[in-house]
């Protein structure tokens, strides 16, 4: 029973085991209504600002094949938020899933504009060991749209249960149709939690306005993770709770830097 409160779902224990099984079998799952579309509203503005400005910075956006690209987020307000990394619902699915210690090390968007293509369709981790042998999920992607998601602007593309059969087997059960390619439309403050070794694409945005898709990463505690980071003032590291300084994996400055150059450049595999 998802009762709702001032606007934002309220998820029971029952639903977040229910949230678990869909990831475990199909490699994702979808929240409805978990974030305050005023809280949407505020990250979006705040990412339109700061789009433009790392577009007129050298290497300050990635690029994700044509007219598509990846920035991180500085955290700073809207975006250094805990309601949202370390959200009670994201948490409880996260603790249900992650077997030991898990961190946080990513947050960034993708965004794809008019003219962008249908990806390559790819996973964003490499197996553990290798395609034939199934692991219990080390990694999980976190992602939320800033606008709401059509048809026509983008949507996220996936083959459910493609985690946990070799890559090309699951290319040749996409391509005959055995395993459809799903479309997932979404509304300001759904959320998405999949896993990133699940076959998966972005798809062409037909419209004239872009579409911003957050991205929050966490890992169990041992994987090496290098094309992502977390940079946070001390002054605002040292303000949080124990355990979620515990849970960031992140680099602690004194000051943030004016400018951003991209690391994430190689995504696919």
């Amino acid at each position: 029973m998802v009762q709702t409160i001032g606007g934002i779902a309220n998820y029971t224990a029952t639903d977040l085991d229910r949230f678990v099984e869909d990831l475990n079998r199909d490699g994702i799952c979808v929240i409805r209504g978990l974030f305050d579309k005023n809280l949407i509203d505020d990250w979006a503005q705040a990412f339109d600002r700061l789009f433009r400005e790392r577009q007129n910075q050298p290497g300050g956006l990635a690029p994700r094949e044509i007219a598509r690209y990846y920035l991180t987020l500085p955290w700073v307000s809207p975006f250094a938020n805990p309601e949202v990394f370390a959200n009670p619902v994201i948490m409880g699915i996260l603790e249900r899933v992650f077997y030991q210690e898990y961190v946080m090390v990513q947050l960034g968007v993708d965004v794809p504009f008019q003219g962008s293509d249908y990806q390559e369709t790819h996973r964003d981790y490499r197996p553990l060991f290798s395609d034939n042998i199934v692991t219990p999920l080390y990694a999980l992607a976190v992602n939320f749209p800033l606008v709401e998601v059509t048809a026509e602007n983008g949507p996220f593309q996936m083959a459910r249960g493609t985690h946990v059969i070799p890559r090309e087997e699951g290319l040749r059960k996409i391509a005959t149709g055995e395993i459809p390619m799903e479309s997932f439309y979404m509304q300001p403050g759904d959320v998405m939690i999949r896993t990133p070794l699940a076959l998966h694409r972005g798809s062409p945005n037909r419209t004239s306005q872009p579409r911003p898709m957050v991205v929050m990463g966490y890992v169990m505690h041992w994987l090496h993770t290098p094309k992502v980071d977390l940079t946070l003032e001390r002054d605002y590291y040292e303000s949080l709770p124990e355990k979620l300084r515990q849970m960031l994996r992140c680099q602690v400055v004194e000051q943030l830097p004016q400018e951003k150059a991209e690391t994430y450049i190689n995504f696919k595999y």
